[in-house]
């Protein structure tokens, strides 16, 4: 037998010839080639500190609040924990540890949903789902027990993204297929789509009157599709924005909506950042709210809704809840939907109680109330205080023009490069971007993203940066931008 297994050229079953092919065509920035050296430079610094110029590294790459220090909501992680040792429950004393809201409502989802290390359904666990209807409801003005948002209409995931991936896999068929994605946008979605053999379809936001979209760019962007052989079938909007941080009006939404009924495209309304919005001129409306005060197109047009517990004021991204809220979507549809996410038989658990405390933080009048309000108004002032900061010192560096951070966590400033750069760059086989954050990290230690990683207009150079690290911290990581970018402007005159 021993001999069955000798060949003389074996050849391995797996290469990147013999793979599948639309894996190939993913691309990530968030995640990508800057980030890996980043990890690099971290290891070096653990073994070899004096070798690099900075003491550490900072991850301004993606918004992942909780790693640059902001910490959780206590209420949240109290549930948490007594749901996942419910043993705790039952020591005499917890009454001295907890406060008697976080001790009911571990009670409630143990008995209602049964232990955190069970599978649940594999749509969700069905008191989640209709606490997530509720809090839609009273997000949009309707009554809690209002038939505008319904249990059955709501998957609960482990994120934002595998809704968004599950949604881009049953809608595309084959490469004739097309997604319509905004330019500049996440790249969740450029990656997802080819990856399901789909076809990205550009529209471009207009940065000069802050990032706003334009229907008639829509229409181009159809237009150009239709004359390649491809046919628009999702339109997707991010609202608040990632990278732009801009929020869409009320106007500009029912253009949208208008859009897609006519064009007969499903709307993918990308909200996970709706509570992340720091201008009182434009508070955060649902796409769903603006639809249904759209009497022509409110029984008609299809609508994904998306939302997460990863970002907002909570920033548990680690804990992997979302979910996708389906309007006007085909019963049938709904039913292949089911037999889809089945396959991975249930979102986890903690992360489903966890969107279940996002959407139903604890009760006005109960004893962590007023806990909860500190804390997330603490930290809600800080972010906004932060995209002020941020905004205004990037405005301030000779070749740099930044819109406001309206909402999200992000600013995504424009960087007016040398043609030296832009030559040394094209050399290096490299946008003009990527090579500036490069060496911004080599020299001081922070990673952001290159602007070609989320697509811009021809000519034009970018980089994205969060707005998490703390308030302490980011006045030093701005100076160190500042600084850097004078440097860098010198040496390429």
């Amino acid at each position: 037998m021993e001999g069955l297994c000798r060949s003389p050229r074996h050849e391995k079953a797996l290469t990147t010839e013999k793979m599948a092919a639309n894996v190939k065509k993913v691309q990530y920035a968030v995640r990508g080639a800057l980030v890996l050296r980043a990890y690099e430079h971290e290891k070096t610094l653990k073994n070899n500190p004096d070798k690099l110029p900075f003491k550490r590294i900072t991850y301004c790459n993606i918004g992942n609040p909780q790693s640059l220090g902001q910490k959780p909501i206590t209420f949240f992680r109290q549930v948490i924990a007594l749901t996942e040792y419910p043993a705790l429950l039952e020591t005499s004393g917890v009454e001295k540890l907890f406060p008697q809201d976080a001790i009911d409502r571990a009670k409630e989802f143990l008995s209602v949903g049964g232990p955190t290390g069970a599978y649940s359904e594999s749509q969700g666990r069905e008191h989640v789902r209709k606490d997530v209807a509720a809090f839609i409801n009273e997000r949009d003005g309707f009554g809690p027990n209002d038939s505008y948002a319904n249990p059955n209409n709501i998957f609960l995931f482990d994120g934002a993204s595998p809704a968004v991936q599950t949604s881009l896999r049953i809608l595309l068929r084959d490469e004739k297929d097309g997604v319509m994605i905004p330019i500049p946008q996440y790249p969740l979605y450029s990656a997802t789509i080819p990856l399901m053999g789909g076809s990205p379809i550009s529209y471009y936001l207009d940065e000069e009157k802050n990032w706003a979209l334009s229907p008639k760019e829509l229409e181009r962007a159809v237009k150009e599709a239709k004359e390649k052989g491809i046919t628009p079938r999702g339109l997707v909007i991010i609202n608040p924005g990632n990278p732009t941080g801009s929020i869409l009006d009320r106007e500009n939404m029912k253009d949208i909506i208008r859009f897609c009924h006519r064009e007969n495209i499903l709307l993918m309304a990308d909200e996970v950042y709706q509570n992340n919005v720091y201008v009182q001129s434009k508070p955060f409306v649902s796409f769903k709210k603006v639809l249904s005060e759209t009497p022509e197109c409110k029984n008609e047009l299809e609508l994904l809704s998306f939302h997460s517990t990863s970002k907002g004021l909570v920033g548990e991204c680690g804990k992997r809840g979302g979910y996708v809220e389906m309007t006007n979507i085909d019963e049938s549809v709904k039913q292949e939907f089911y037999k889809l996410v089945s396959v991975n038989l249930c979102p986890n658990i903690i992360g489903q109680l966890m969107m279940d405390l996002v959407i139903r933080p604890p009760a006005k009048n109960g004893p962590s109330r007023a806990l909860y309000e500190q804390e997330t108004t603490t930290i809600y002032d800080s972010l906004k205080r932060r995209a002020e900061l941020v905004v205004g010192k990037l405005n301030s560096m000779d070749g740099v023009t930044c819109n406001p951070s309206e909402g999200a966590m992000y600013a995504l400033p424009q960087i007016h490069l040398p043609a030296k750069a832009v030559e040394e760059a094209k050399k290096k086989n490299l946008a003009a971007d990527a090579m500036y954050c490069l060496e911004l990290l080599d020299q001081t230690g922070l990673c952001v993203v290159p602007g070609s990683g989320f697509g811009q207009k021809e000519g034009t150079y970018h980089f994205r940066t969060t707005i998490l690290p703390s308030e302490e911290q980011l006045t030093e990581v701005m100076e160190l931008f500042s600084s850097f970018h004078k440097k860098f402007l010198e040496k390429y005159q």
